[in-house]
């Protein structure tokens, strides 16, 4: 599967069309609802979604859109760039990554979008830390990048594949998957494969703890 075709298929499954699940009390009983919320206020593909609750929800896709859901309404937002944004995430309401192509990755801080220097020219797919000084972004090539705080700096990963999640339990234990099944862990000092048993591509990883881990593809 091209990039393109992968990325026109999540944008379908995941936020193409985005939908708001809205919990309603009618005559006091609890019953709930999908309303249906595109194309306004953009006609994009959408790429990801991250929120810090329910009244600071960030949307981001084709065309470096990002839109903001202040709980009642969408609104686009300046990002400053046309890349393509894939991942969003975020420590916090005054503290949120998105990356994209071309190795463009924008942090808000409460106020205004902005890019920072990320080292690469890679296409960064996955983002996802453990904390503001502690986060992972993922992408073409093996690419993994670290920030900590100050600056943005790359991992050995021992891989050439594309990686497209990332996801971890703590800064010291994390996953990364991508093409031909590739699984990757991180223990805190080092990137190491971890056998799939497949050779599927794997778009995304998630776990409950350690040892509860779920990747799909």
């Amino acid at each position: 599967m091209s990039v393109n075709e992968r990325s026109m298929k999540k944008a379908m499954l995941v936020t193409a069309f985005l939908l708001s699940f809205l919990v309603l009390f009618p005559n006091g009983a609890l019953s709930a609802e999908w309303e249906w919320q595109n194309p306004l206020p953009t006609g994009h593909d959408l790429e990801a979604v991250w929120g810090s609750g329910a009244t600071d929800v960030f949307a981001v896709g084709w065309f470096g859109t990002i839109l903001q859901h202040d709980g009642s309404t969408w609104s686009p937002m300046d990002s400053g760039t046309t890349n393509v944004l894939h991942d969003i995430w975020g420590s916090s309401a005054t503290d949120v990554f998105a990356v994209g192509y071309d190795g463009a990755i924008l942090h808000y801080n409460g106020r205004a979008w902005s890019l920072t220097e990320s080292g690469t020219t890679s296409h960064l797919y996955g983002i996802w830390g453990s904390s503001g000084t502690d986060v992972f972004a993922v992408g073409s090539g093996g690419t993994i990048l670290h920030y900590d705080g100050s600056r943005w700096s790359p991992m050995d990963s021992g891989a050439t594949v594309y990686l497209y999640g990332i996801w971890g339990s703590s800064g010291p234990d994390v996953f990364a998957v991508g093409r031909v099944g590739t699984i990757l862990h991180y223990d805190g000092t080092a990137w190491s494969p971890v056998q799939s048993g497949t050779n599927l591509v794997l778009n995304d990883v998630w776990g409950s703890s350690s040892t509860d881990v779920f990747v799909v593809g």
